[in-house]
């Protein structure tokens, strides 16, 4: 079984706050594993996700979320593992895929079309972002809103 630590959906993927405050509070992380199709062919989003990822002295793998599924049971015992995705979408694809994930941090999802901001955080979702996430949450998985690791967890449907 994977050790993956923590999912994080954050649509800017790896960033500062990812790359450096969210792998410092996550004890033993070596290993950011951005599941993202259109990364995954970016490699200058790569490039830019790496040097951040260097900086805090992680590991980074970039996979299609099709991959991610298929490779992540492959996972040495020694990868401690901070799995980032785009969206709930994502994160709903990864789950039914049967990653093993038990716990998903909403990060930043920043205000779009028919999205309306969720309580005073601005994480902006839409009637089919919540519905993924309660699909998830269905299956067991700790789904909550915290922007900072020093930030109280929140419900995304408060």
């Amino acid at each position: 079984m994977p050790d993956i630590l923590m999912t994080r959906i954050d649509n800017r993927l790896v960033h500062g706050q990812v790359g450096v405050a969210w792998t410092t509070a996550l004890p033993g992380v070596n290993l950011i594993v951005v599941a993202d199709d259109l990364a995954a062919a970016d490699p200058l989003q790569q490039s830019l996700m790496t040097a951040t990822a260097k900086s805090s002295g992680c590991g980074i793998r970039f996979f299609t979320l099709d991959k991610t599924i298929a490779v992540i049971h492959k996972a040495s015992a020694s990868q401690h593992i901070f799995l980032v995705v785009r969206n709930p979408q994502s994160a709903r694809k990864l789950v039914e895929g049967g990653v093993p994930i038990d716990k998903l941090c909403i990060g930043n999802m920043h205000v779009g079309p028919g999205k309306e901001v969720t309580g005073d955080v601005h994480v902006y979702m839409d009637e089919k972002d919540k519905d993924d996430l309660r699909a998830i949450r269905a299956k067991g998985v700790d789904v909550y809103i915290q922007i900072a690791p020093g930030d109280h967890k929140l419900d995304f449907e408060k």
